[in-house]
């Protein structure tokens, strides 16, 4: 095969994915849209007669560079993950996280239960589709609420600390149900796997990971003692993470993206973190991170929309946003916050990003979801970014006082 074919259209991503990446961050949006769009402008090159840019050579190489970039996300974002965070808020960051995970999925499941056919439609198949359109409502994106509650002089507050945490927690929650659902899709078979063997399998993945994980968190220390700010410790740091995302899912049918998200959470403890990140997301986000958010843009398809879908898009991302209030803003509440400040939490806590996307693209190539369901994905990233600042400045200035960050039990 004639692999230089796909060398123009990378060139062409690249170059339109960072002009639209400057763009989106002078418009305080979401770079990954940026990304995304570039991706689509491409794709209307398949509008020209006679073109040989886009290609199945070039799909190939597109869609081979995207599963790199995929695993590098989760690993990035498995070492920014701060435990301490967790520990700060206690308990009631784990009830917000279970109920922020549980009511969209819920929801979600609802909603395309009742578009697909309806309850007594329910079979094997059609749970497992409206479970994984449940599955990307449950992913949250912390960093839009970052950002303005650290412009609003929030950040190290109770909320603050609590959206933090529960996001933090609702990522690990998150891959979880995610590698759950896909292992059972099981593609040599007519029907899904047994989730009992699933669990089991997860299990001992987790107990081996588990009892490798200080050993490996020391060798990394040592290493990084002997040679401090050296590439060769975020060259060994990629290399393991690609070595166990290929162990999870040769060997444990767990997603790859796991297996890099938790070599991610192993060396997040490592004192120089935040120079392997640098390097990984140099490596990332130079080449295969675009590629990904791009080719989602290349790939998606319009042609199966209509108006019962149109409805069911729309309803969607109405669902999205108001399971994460109502879950996450609920149980703040149950655990005794403010009413003002359980609105926050919730508002806090309904922004998407990366992770709803790399749900739903992981559920259309394993075929279990329809790629018109992208551009509601998309959308939802860009409402939520839009409504979170200003829903959360809002919520600052009608109730201003707030309570101070304190520990909890």
């Amino acid at each position: 095969m004639n692999y230089y074919l796909v060398l123009l259209p990378i060139a062409l991503v690249l170059i339109i994915s960072k002009s639209l990446m400057k763009l989106c961050e002078r418009l305080k949006l979401p770079s990954v849209l940026g990304m995304l769009l570039a991706g689509m402008l491409v794709g209307l090159i398949r509008l020209i007669p006679g073109q040989d840019v886009l290609n199945e050579t070039s799909g190939a190489g597109f869609g081979f560079l995207a599963q790199i970039g995929v695993i590098l996300i989760l690993f990035s974002a498995g070492l920014e993950t701060d435990l301490r965070q967790i520990k700060k808020i206690g308990l009631p960051a784990v009830i917000i996280t279970l109920a922020g995970v549980i009511v969209p999925m819920g929801l979600g499941f609802l909603v395309a239960t009742l578009f697909n056919g309806g309850f007594s439609a329910l079979d094997t198949d059609h749970i497992l589709t409206n479970v994984f359109y449940g599955t990307i409502l449950s992913a949250t994106s912390v960093s839009v609420s970052v950002a303005t509650l650290k412009e609003l002089k929030h950040l190290n507050s109770r909320v603050g600390n609590t959206i933090v945490a529960a996001a933090i927690m609702d990522d690990i929650v998150g891959i979880i149900v995610l590698s759950i659902v896909l292992a059972m899709k099981n593609p040599d078979a007519a029907n899904v796997v047994s989730p009992w063997l699933i669990i089991l399998k997860m299990l001992i993945f987790f107990v081996v990971i588990a009892l490798l994980a200080s050993g490996i968190a020391r060798l990394f220390k040592k290493l990084d003692n002997k040679y401090p700010r050296h590439r060769l410790v975020p060259i060994f740091s990629i290399s393991l993470c690609f070595l166990i995302a290929y162990v999870s899912e040769r060997y444990f049918d767990i997603a790859d993206i796991t297996g890099a998200y938790i070599v991610g959470l192993i060396l997040s403890t490592n004192p120089d973190r935040p120079y392997i990140n640098s390097k990984a997301e140099m490596l990332g986000y130079m080449i295969f991170v675009p590629i990904f958010f791009a080719n989602i843009g290349l790939t998606t398809s319009l042609s199966h929309i209509n108006m019962d879908f149109l409805l069911f898009g729309l309803v969607f991302i109405a669902a999205g946003m108001i399971g994460k209030v109502l879950g996450c803003g609920g149980a703040a509440l149950l655990c005794h916050y403010t009413p003002g400040d359980s609105f926050r939490v919730g508002v806090g806590m309904m922004a998407r990003a990366e992770v709803a996307l790399v749900t739903a693209q992981k559920g259309v190539e394993s075929g279990i979801i329809d790629t018109s369901v992208m551009p509601f994905i998309v959308l939802l990233i860009i409402i939520t970014s839009f409504v979170t600042p200003i829903a959360l400045g809002y919520a600052y200035r009608k109730h201003p006082r707030h309570l101070p960050a304190r520990k909890h039990a």
